[in-house]
Order: C-alpha cells, then structure tokens, then sequence
C-alpha cells in the first residue's frame, strides 16, 4: 500500500496552493491599506518588513526542521515520537522567538538607526513604531508558524489554509478599522497585524492539542522538559536551513541595494516585477512544502524508491503548474501591468523583467527550488545551504553586480545574474539527487 495516494496528494497539494496565493494577495491588499497613511508610513513600514522577512524566514526554517522531523517519525509509524517532537518543537520555538524579542525590545533604536541609517525623522518614527509591535508579535508567528508546518507534516495542510485565511482576514479588517475609523495610522497597522498573530497562534495550538491527531502537544507549560536529543534533529534542519533562508534574505537585501543606484525607473520596474513573480511562484511553493511532508513519511518508514517515484511525481506536477500559471501571467503582461499605473518607460522595462523571469522560471526554477525539498525531507541540508549560499554570492551577487554596473546592462544583469545562480543550483541539485547520497541520511537515531 503507498504511503500516499493520488487523493492523498491533492487534499495535501490544492490546500497549499491556495494558502499561498491567499497570503500573496491578502498582503497586498494590507499593503495597499498602509499606503493610505502617507508615504513616510509606507517607507517605515517597508523598512521594517525587510528586517521582518529576515527574522520570519529564520523561524519558518525552524519550522520545516521540526516538520521534516515530526514526519519522519510518522512514516514510521511512530506516533508517540512524532507528538514528543512536536512538543519539543513548540518549546523550542518559543524560546527563540522570546528570547529574539527581547533582544530586538532591548535595542530596537539602536538596530533602526544603525540598519537603516540617515533617514528622515517621520519616517524614523513610522519605523520604530511598527517595529516595536512587530517585535511583540514574534513568538505568536513563530508558534503558529510551528503549528502551521506541524499539521501539514501530519499532511492535513487545509487546518493551515483554513487558519491563514481567518488569520489575514481579522489583519485587514482589523486595518480598516484602525486605519480608516479610528486614524491611528501606522499604530492602528501594526496593532491589527499583532491581534491577528496571537489569534493565529491561539486557535492553531489548540487545534493541535487534539488528542486524535497523531502527533499532537496536550501540554504546553504544564510539564515543560527539554529533549535535547530530539532538539538536537530538529536542529539538525533547521539551522542549515535558517543560515540558508537568512542569507538569502541578506542576498534580496544587497540586490535591492544595487538597484536603488540605477534610479526610479528600476526601482519600481524591480518592484513590480518582484511582485509579479511571487504569482508565478505560487505553485512550486505549495509543492515544495508537500515534498517535505511526502518525502519525509517516506524516507522516515524506510520506502527509499516510492521517496523516489513521489519525487519525480511531484516535479512532473510542479513542472505542470508552473508552465500554466507563468504562461498566463505572460500572456497577460501589458494589462497587467496597466494595473500599477507605471510610466511608459517603466512599463517596458517591467514587462521585459517579467518575461525574463517567467521564462527562466518554467525552466529552471523548479528543479532549483522544490526539488532540494525532497533533500531537506531526507535530513541531507548542509549539502542544500553550502550550494544555495555559495551560488548566491558567486553569481546572484557577484556576477550579477559585474553584469549589471561594469557591463552595464542595469537591472537586466541583476537578473540574468539571478538566472545563473538557478541555473547551477539545478546542476548541482539534481547531480545529489541522482547521486542517491540524500536517500542514505539519517536524521533520526532511533
């Protein structure tokens, strides 16, 4: 009997696709409210989300350490481990995301003016302000982020659609009240998204103290002991891992930097495109998170060739997705970008962005980004950080910078510095998976 059936695999895949797409479009939807309290509001705000994205990719990576974990122990059937591993999960995550908050509490405006530099005083204020609540909101992103990857590990990815959903909609509605009625600005902005993050955090971690589920956390302070050894696997993915996503936060960071030198044109043509691109990566996303869970119940019941069979499955499957989504997104390139209200210029130089990258992406993002999933899941993630951080300061970074300032080609180097970058990973990616090395890795020592 498979470990997943063809109906197992689309109540895991639809869920995850949709939960993508409602988080890319509800936020910017919440993007779009923000901009309403002025441009010195929208810039603190900006700002802050760049050192949020760093922290956030940091704590989802814990996640997926935990998951890859927790799905392992139920590919064997071991649902009295995968529930401990949960609860070791939970615990860890909330001493790190506690412990991150105090710190950034501590020496919040220190960390803004030293980050951000010489920036006008409004914008300062706007940024300290929805930092300091950012910070507050932490450990419940984290939790729930840890509860999110936990349920889709069991494969039961709708609880996490289903609670994104109520999550973003109590964010927005709660912005325009803040917002519109009560005109607290960047205040009422933050307060929204912080109420919506502990109430995320609430209903997904009683959800998972479900007794029925087969890896469930009944006790969260009562009882509190550290596993060390089970901390020690979790850990074993997840600090590859948010050394991997951190750095490539950094990497998004310097890249924007560059841009900024080229003038308005590309930064808003690099703005629209980047949020363009988040459409057409929806789907490989969502299948990227259904390997973990796949492969991890694979190569946790021992099943090395159905790993296999599921891993070419789910590419094939990717491979669809992408093609269909990015060629639409293509197609549809001059209307959609009437949409932002650009400049001519900036129109042109946007839609030969998103060409370029939609183009690249049916090639060779997928095998560059979901396959190495399947990696994870087995425990084989030094081997993805080495390759992802390498790649993106030889070619995303430095290549790209040659290309794009001495060669002059501008932010069109930057992304063809980009492709490169993809381009060796899938070499390098796909040489490990066929290598079989990935298939012989033990993360578990039981």
């Amino acid at each position: 009997m498979p470990v997943f059936s063809k109906r197992d695999l689309k109540k895991l895949i639809i869920p995850l696709i949709i939960e993508q797409a409602l988080a890319l479009t509800i936020g910017m939807a919440d993007t779009m409210m923000v901009s309403s309290c002025g441009e010195a509001a929208v810039s603190g705000v900006s700002l802050v989300d760049s050192i949020n994205q760093l922290l956030i990719a940091v704590f989802s990576a814990l996640a997926t350490g935990g998951s890859v974990v927790a799905a392992q122990y139920l590919g064997r059937r071991e649902n009295k481990m995968a529930s401990q591993s949960a609860r070791q999960l939970v615990y860890a995550t909330a001493l790190l995301s506690v412990g991150v908050m105090v710190l950034c509490l501590c020496f919040s405006e220190p960390l803004i003016g030293t980050v951000f530099g010489q920036i006008t005083q409004d914008v300062y204020d706007a940024a300290l302000t929805y930092f300091l609540l950012s910070v507050i909101s932490y450990p419940f992103l984290a939790l729930y982020n840890a509860g999110a990857a936990l349920f889709r590990a069991m494969g039961n990815s709708k609880i996490s659609m289903i609670n994104s959903l109520i999550m973003n909609v109590i964010n927005i509605a709660l912005n325009a009240v803040f917002i519109f009625l009560c005109g607290w600005g960047v205040f009422g902005a933050a307060l929204a998204t912080l109420i919506a993050r502990i109430i995320g955090a609430v209903i997904i971690l009683k959800m998972l103290s479900n007794r029925d589920l087969p890896a469930y956390v009944d006790r969260y302070v009562r009882g509190f002991t550290l596993n060390m050894g089970m901390i020690r696997a979790i850990l074993r993915v997840g600090i590859p891992n948010s050394c991997e996503n951190g750095m490539f936060q950094v990497g998004k960071l310097l890249v924007a930097s560059i841009v900024s030198t080229f003038g308005t044109v590309s930064i808003a043509a690099n703005a629209v495109c980047n949020s363009i691109s988040g459409l057409m990566l929806i789907p490989g996303s969502a299948m990227g998170f259904a390997m973990i869970t796949v492969i991890g119940q694979c190569m946790g019941a021992g099943r090395v060739e159905e790993a296999k069979a599921y891993t070419r499955q789910l590419m094939r499957w990717t491979y669809l997705f992408v093609w269909c989504v990015d060629a639409v997104i293509m197609l549809l390139g001059y209307p959609l970008l009437s949409l932002y209200g650009l400049s001519n210029e900036t129109t042109e130089l946007t839609h030969t962005l998103v060409i370029l990258y939609g183009s690249a992406a049916m090639v060779i993002w997928p095998l560059a980004f979901t396959l190495p999933n399947a990696l994870r899941a087995s425990g084989d993630v030094t081997f993805t950080m080495v390759v992802a951080i390498a790649t993106m300061w030889l070619f995303r970074l430095g290549g790209g910078y040659v290309l794009a300032v001495p060669m002059g080609m501008g932010v069109v180097g930057l992304y063809v510095g980009m492709f490169i970058d993809w381009l060796f990973r899938l070499i390098l990616f796909v040489w490990r998976y066929k290598s079989g090395r990935w298939s012989r890795k033990k993360l578990l020592d039981t």
